[in-house]
């Protein structure tokens, strides 16, 4: 029998919970007339139809409906899936890729006439509603009532006219909250920031608005949008509305709010709504003009200095920024003064005992020759091809028994797919036959898929490979003299460390040091591969102890 699934939803504007049921039970009423089998039911409650991105339960249907769980998805109407044209365009296209029909009560199949005529019919409904919707509102913000929300220092005032219907959009000054609107207009004029008095209101226990904590962003806003307690003008006795417009991001389906012009601003003067004085007002508004022109001379200033140290930034300050650890905290090592490196933790936080010091081109030079001599010797790099060996052999031997059997597989299923060709064309066609055929034509695609995406061969590594490492590091050390490929050089050589942990020796001013190297990087770059630059923040996560060779450089 047909398997069938079940797809219902409603909006979150005039219907209800059982809007959903109602669906459901006049679908499966249709389903059983026509001898199918509900499979399975899929709800989007409270969710409105103009976008399918942001509703779970359609996107859970689509992943069904690849998996071939039913061959038919029934609904309502076409509507209840989606009245976006173009979404309705793109799921028609999806679930007939996978072999699945849609299937309304009101339309009956849909087909591409529904989709293009309908779509538009839905789109143009949603288009018109909101033009109706924007109208009303407009009617009622015109004569002094709100066009919608709940605004902070107001309670909402519910009342019917003549006819029994409610009266929307009536307010009413909320005594309470009214004393912290004017807290908040005078402190500010006083002088105190925002984030001043968030933490002065928060300390005294006052809940901000929909009982949350205050932050300093609400409170400051965003003038030109008309957000933010300082900037609503309500508070100063005029209504207004329409600042904003929203649109529907096609990639995400969530709305995003665009200004308008000031021109098709609504404003109407409501004095008994006045909480904030006129002198007040204006003195809150001269002093945020005071802190907007202060905020753009900064912000010019910054982005001056900026351009002109880009290039500085982007490269560390020294050889071995970033690479210093204290052996006692895990810290940093940064330069104190007059060219010493010392701990960042001790010296500017008081966290660390760790007090030694060390002259930067002290540690430079022995790092240098820790990397040139030391660092790799024929031992080390012995084991190092060994493992590197081994792992490879073990994940070539894992990657060609995937490959055999993936290819034994997909011979099977050829076969299997001529004979069922074969079959169709002696007359032998059943309903199960194109059920088998594309499930073999998916295990086809996967398995194809898994061959393409095989991982290549890893280039062997050159039996000489220490000696080329120092050789290109002698080289790479003598470049350093050079400033035109200084930075070159130093990038290069950065990479192939990893880490240096400073620990303090048992004699006075002594310092230990630990040289950890990031061997893969160096079998590259002996290789010729030059190992890839480091990012700006360097992390202390390092490698396993077989593909990090670390060494002692005894600093004294």
């Amino acid at each position: 029998m047909t398997q069938v699934a079940l797809y219902a939803r409603y909006s979150d504007d005039s219907q209800n919970a059982a809007s959903i049921e109602d669906q459901f039970r006049i679908c499966r009423e249709q389903a059983e007339r026509e001898g199918m089998v509900v499979a399975c039911t899929y709800q989007d409650p409270a969710i409105s139809g103009a976008s399918i991105i942001q509703r779970p339960a359609i996107q859970a249907l689509l992943k069904a409906a690849q998996r071939r769980r039913f061959e038919v998805v029934m609904a309502e109407a076409l509507d209840r899936i989606s009245r976006d044209q173009a979404d309705v365009a793109i799921l028609f296209k999806h679930l007939r890729f996978a072999g699945v029909r849609i299937v309304t009560l009101a339309e009956g199949e849909i087909t591409e006439l529904h989709v293009g005529l309908k779509g538009t019919m839905n789109a143009l409904f949603l288009k018109d509603l909101a033009a109706k919707t924007h109208r009303g509102i407009r009617g009622r913000v015109e004569k002094g009532r709100s066009g919608g929300g709940l605004c902070y220092g107001y309670d909402v005032v519910k009342r019917t006219d003549a006819e029994g219907d409610p009266l929307r959009g009536e307010r009413r000054i909320n005594e309470a909250e009214a004393t912290v609107v004017l807290r908040i207009f005078r402190e500010f004029a006083a002088g105190r920031s925002p984030h001043a008095i968030a933490t002065g209101l928060n300390a005294d226990g006052i809940p901000g608005p929909l009982g949350r904590e205050w932050a300093d962003t609400t409170i400051r806003g965003h003038a030109s949008r008309g957000t933010g307690i300082l900037n609503n003008e309500l508070y100063a006795g005029a209504l207004v509305w329409n600042r904003l417009h929203f649109v529907k991001d096609p990639t995400t389906g969530r709305r995003v709010s665009r200004p308008n012009p000031e021109a098709k601003w609504i404003r109407t003067e409501v004095p008994a709504l006045s909480i904030v004085g006129d002198e007040l007002w204006q003195a809150v508004k001269a002093r945020q003009a005071v802190l907007a022109k202060q905020f753009e001379a900064t912000t010019i200033a910054v982005r001056k200095a900026r351009a002109k140290t880009m290039h500085s930034l982007r490269r560390p300050a020294f050889l071995l920024s970033g690479l210093l650890i204290c052996g006692c905290c895990g810290g940093k090592y940064g330069i104190m003064a007059a060219g010493r490196y010392g701990c960042l933790a001790h010296f500017r936080r008081g966290r660390c005992d760790n007090s030694r010091t060390i002259m930067r081109e002290k540690i430079e030079k022995r790092v240098l020759a820790g990397l040139t001599d030391k660092l790799i010797s024929p031992e080390a790099v012995a084991e190092a091809v060994r493992s590197c060996v081994e792992q490879t052999n073990h994940e070539n031997h894992e990657r060609r028994a995937r490959e055999e059997a993936d290819r034994a597989a997909l011979i099977r299923i050829e076969r299997g797919i001529r004979g069922i060709m074969q079959a169709i064309e002696d007359g032998m066609y059943q309903p199960s036959i194109k059920a088998r055929m594309n499930e073999l034509e998916r295990q086809k695609a996967d398995i194809e898929a898994r061959l393409n995406e095989a991982p290549a061969d890893i280039p062997d590594v050159h039996p000489n490979v220490a000696e080329i490492y120092r050789r290109k590091v002698r080289e790479l050390t003598e470049t350093l003299a050079h400033p035109e490929t200084r930075d070159e050089a130093a990038e290069a050589i950065r990479s192939l460390v990893g880490q240096v942990v400073l620990t303090p020796g048992e004699g006075r001013g002594v310092v230990k040091a630990r040289l950890s190297g990031e061997l893969m990087a160096i079998l590259d770059f002996a290789a010729g591969r030059r190992p890839p630059p480091r990012p700006e923040v360097i992390t202390t996560a390092v490698a396993g102890p077989r593909f990090e060779p670390a060494i002692d450089l005894n600093l004294h």
